[in-house]
């Protein structure tokens, strides 16, 4: 089995940034523990110094030396607890070093940061030093947080900009095909025109080349659809009951008689901005795929229903259902369960409701008994 150059080259990519991350992290835990060690041990100087300054205070010179390595301590804060229970503070404020119950917490904190070191002499506890993380090591401590969400962000925009960039690429795939599907059809067309024109010179029956006509203007209408993908189409006022019940009779005229059809509107109109063709389209796919999940004997109905500043275009069938799982799915290009078929459709439907309409569709309800599938657009006020 061999794999794909595209596919191997990010598997590699992959690799290399698991391992370029995993190096980071461990060279900022070694610093991060290398750097707690040094403070370590400058806290132990300091707890030395301060060891010999409590067993010979007369000494003056250990003094300035103990003051010496006291006052180069200005990061880290410590707390120095003697045995008659005095206390001195280092690196803390001097309200915070007033208040008993704030050097109580962090004395807590600071045993929970590090081990507390002890002062002794001859076997004697003279004090007992407690140290927090010095400002640098607690920004550090938490440098391999903030640069894992920065490479967690850094890798969602380049997800989402190579699938918006696929997608757009599928968009203009299909936009092409159709563009060029609405070229193939107009040489033709032009024939059929001329052709029909002869046989209505030559006499021939009217009840054939009206039907011809109809045809022709079948196909016409169809070209016009397709060459519309691919660009902001006009949109004029319609009556969205009218629209939808012309689009909704041209199917139950040429479907099957085991069919039942039927229309329910709420209001006798509604004016609603639409691209006449597209709209008719939507309604064509939605109950040509009613009919398709049937298999040809069911029930579709159509239901418009007004909400407010928008109305709502029900189209129902009895077939067998969508899982849920592939609600949203089935709207992706080329996602489709028949046998025979590219999966543009849906696809389709959702850009000129969405796109072109501004409108909503999605998958209202489904189930063994059947889908009812949901338009919601926006009333022309």
């Amino acid at each position: 089995m061999t794999l794909n150059p595209k596919k191997t080259s990010n598997i590699l990519l992959l690799i290399a940034s698991f391992v370029i991350v995993s190096l980071i992290l461990w060279n900022t835990n070694s610093f991060f523990k290398k750097f707690k060690e040094e403070e370590r041990l400058k806290m132990e100087i300091w707890a030395t110094a301060q060891s010999e300054l409590l067993q010979s205070s007369e000494d003056r010179d250990l003094g300035n030396l103990h003051v010496k390595i006291f006052q180069n301590n200005t990061s880290t804060p410590m707390i120095l607890v003697n045995k008659d229970q005095s206390i001195k503070v280092n690196n803390i404020t001097e309200d915070e070093a007033q208040d008993t119950s704030y050097l109580t917490k962090k004395i807590v904190q600071f045993q929970a940061e590090n081990t507390p070191i002890s002062i002794d002499y001859k076997g004697e506890q003279l004090a007992t030093l407690y140290y927090g993380n010095s400002e640098v090591l607690n920004r550090l401590k938490y440098y391999p947080i903030a640069l894992l969400l920065i490479i967690f962000l850094f890798g969602a925009v380049i997800f989402f900009f190579f699938k918006t960039n696929k997608a757009s690429e599928q968009n203009k795939l299909w936009a092409g095909m159709a563009k060029e599907t609405a070229h193939q059809i107009g040489t033709p067309l032009t024939s059929l025109l001329g052709w029909n024109e002869l046989l209505k010179a030559e006499n021939i029956s009217t009840s054939i080349t009206d039907e011809i006509d109809k045809d022709i203007m079948r196909l016409q209408t169809i070209t016009e659809r397709f060459s519309k993908i691919g660009s902001l189409p006009k949109l004029k006022e319609y009556d969205i009951v009218q629209e939808t019940k012309d689009a909704y009779d041209y199917l139950k005229l040429r479907s099957s008689k085991l069919i039942q059809f039927s229309f329910d509107s709420k209001i006798e109109s509604l004016p609603v901005l639409l691209n006449r063709e597209l709209y008719h389209w939507t309604i064509e796919n939605l109950v040509k795929n009613g009919i398709d999940a049937m298999r040809g004997k069911g029930s579709i109905s159509i239901e418009i229903i007004p909400s407010g500043n928008f109305v709502t275009i029900l189209v129902s069938d009895s077939g067998q259902g969508i899982p849920k799982s592939n609600f949203n799915n089935i709207f992706n290009p080329g996602v489709t369960s028949k046998k025979r078929g590219w999966g543009l459709g849906l696809s389709l439907v959702k850009r000129i409701v969405e796109e072109y309409h501004q409108g909503k569709i999605k998958v209202l309800s489904s189930s063994k008994e059947g889908t009812i599938m949901k338009i919601s657009l926006k009333v022309n006020a």
